[in-house]
């Protein structure tokens, strides 16, 4: 069983009203949520000697959130991700988003789901925040009533959402939570063994956009199908990190993504997802200038995201999956966080 606690969290500026901070907690695990932007801002999770850690990066207070931050722990919407060169059309129709990573538009624009008060739900095992995005709202096509909906059960943190529409739209919802299975605060995830159930990957372009080929990760340094321990394949490999999309089963049933595993700790991260990609990043852009919980400072590849998505792009590329919601349909996609020890 959980328990749902409830409590304010601080105050917008300007009059723009309380947010409030939920607590999911189980024998297992204790999850905060505030209402800014549906975002996680502790997870607490038992190491094997049954010792307590915060394994997600972020902020004690309000005022972390509300300054320029690189989208910890939030909900990402109307699209998360990358479109390329802030345009797209549906139905012949051409739309202008904000270009607010040079020279495209990314997660949702200048102010995305992450930036906005969402009203919330109280239930039995969870919390429900829901919000209406009107018509035009950074530069996307209709009205999107959108429920995004956190569940605890024992070890597993369940997130779904939920979306409507009154015209066509994109629409891909995501959780940007960086995680560090060592705990919050600590230096880096290089030893973090990491696997990714992928067959494929998408090749970017030096603006991270997908350049269209769907390839195989076979022989490459994207074959995380068995697991690579972080720090030793990023050197192997020469690479800078990862922020690319793996590819996972197309099928909209809920299918295994990826299992990360922290020795020292015995902590082990598995995620199920109904989606058909994951944005795989391991905090390239951190650069240590943060000052987070209990006095962490977040540098480079100090957290990793494993973001369960459709397709950066795919309102510009057909051959991916589709991402237009139209009206009388409904968008529903669940993924589910499960914490153990081994």
């Amino acid at each position: 069983m959980a328990s749902v606690t409830r409590a304010a969290f601080g105050e917008l500026p300007s009059g723009g009203g309380t947010v409030e901070k939920f607590q999911l907690q189980s024998d297992l695990l204790r999850v905060d949520i505030i209402s800014w932007g549906c975002t996680i801002t502790a997870l607490e999770v038992k190491d094997r000697q049954g010792r307590a850690s915060d394994v997600v990066l972020g902020f004690a207070e309000l005022e972390g959130y509300l300054q320029k931050q690189p989208y910890f722990g939030a909900v990402i919407g109307r699209v998360a991700n990358r479109i390329a060169k802030g345009t797209f059309k549906v139905d012949g129709k051409e739309y202008h988003l904000a270009i607010n990573k040079e020279p495209n538009s990314l997660h949702g624009g200048v102010r995305g789901f992450d930036k906005v008060l969402w009203t919330p739900r109280v239930l039995s095992n969870g919390v429900q925040f829901s919000r209406i995005s009107p018509d035009g709202e950074e530069g996307y096509p209709g009205e999107l009533k959108v429920w995004v909906t956190y569940t605890l059960d024992g070890g597993e943190l369940v997130v779904n959402y939920r979306a409507q529409a009154s015209q066509a739209t994109p629409v891909n919802l995501t959780n940007h939570s960086y995680f560090n299975l060592a705990g919050q605060g600590s230096p880096n995830i290089y030893d973090h063994e990491v696997t990714i159930e992928a067959d494929t990957y998408l090749p970017v372009d030096e603006t991270l956009i997908p350049i269209g080929e769907v390839a195989p990760v076979q022989g490459t340094a994207f074959d995380l199908r068995k697991p690579v321990e972080l720090g030793k394949h990023l050197q192997d490999f020469h690479l800078n990190g990862f922020d690319h999309n793996f590819c996972l089963k197309g099928s909209k049933e809920k299918h295994f993504c990826a299992r990360v595993h922290h020795a020292a700790s015995g902590r082990v991260l598995e995620v199920y997802t109904t989606q058909p990609g994951v944005q795989f990043y391991t905090g390239n852009f951190l650069d240590g200038t943060l000052k987070g919980k209990n006095g962490a400072i977040y540098p480079k590849h100090s957290g990793f995201c494993l973001e369960t998505q459709n397709w950066p792009d795919a309102v510009n590329q057909p051959h991916f999956p589709p991402v237009l919601l139209r009206p009388g349909e409904e968008y529903d996609h669940t993924t589910w966080f499960k914490f153990s020890v081994a």
